[in-house]
């Protein structure tokens, strides 16, 4: 069994009649979950169209990504360019999180087969494309110590994320790509 859930939400704090009086955010921990059917599609397509255009033909690998990626890597000597798809993301962040502290091209390297192994099984697993994308949408970095899709809508635009505008998704979706460059607070460009 494979738990891709994401962990580590913010806590609101109440008075003794119900009014929220703080909210406590730890590092990792910003984040408030919402379902798929509260994700606008306008959002939901935005993100899957930036990152993993072939998500609901694909089995959790996209193998023209990675023919690309490594056709691209051997023609400049660089292997940068990524070839992981929304499930592998999401195995990533929920799973093999310890990716960020790889030392060297071969332990990333292992880290990507474990990845796709493992997107492979969660897909046979769960079977259900919106699942996947429903964490993977609850998952992400959105810059600015935000996790998820509904942290992001508040923090950037102060309304729930299904009150998002279609401009306001492809902001929120474009992040991704790099979320210190592309944060709208310190960057509206």
């Amino acid at each position: 069994d494979i738990d891709a859930t994401p962990t580590g939400y913010l806590t609101t704090v109440l008075d003794s009649e119900g009014n929220q009086i703080a909210t406590l955010v730890a590092s990792g921990s910003n984040r408030k979950y919402v379902t798929i059917d509260e994700i606008p599609l306008d959002l939901q397509h935005a993100f899957v169209a930036i990152e993993d255009e072939r998500f609901y033909e694909h089995n959790g690998i996209d193998l023209h990504g990675i023919a690309r990626a490594f056709a691209s890597g051997l023609q400049s000597g660089h292997f940068d360019q990524g070839a992981s798809t929304i499930t592998q993301q999401l195995i990533k962040n929920n799973v093999l999180t310890s990716w960020t502290s790889e030392s060297s091209f071969i332990e990333s390297l292992q880290r990507k087969i474990q990845e796709q192994y493992l997107a492979l099984e969660l897909e046979k697993q769960v079977d259900n494309k919106d699942w996947i994308l429903e964490n993977y949408l609850n998952s992400i970095n959105l810059g600015a110590n935000t996790l998820g899709v509904q942290a992001a809508s508040e923090k950037y635009f102060n309304k729930d994320v299904s009150e998002l505008t279609l401009s306001e998704c492809a902001v929120i979706a474009g992040i991704t790509q790099n979320p210190a460059k592309y944060n709208p607070i310190t960057h509206p460009e």
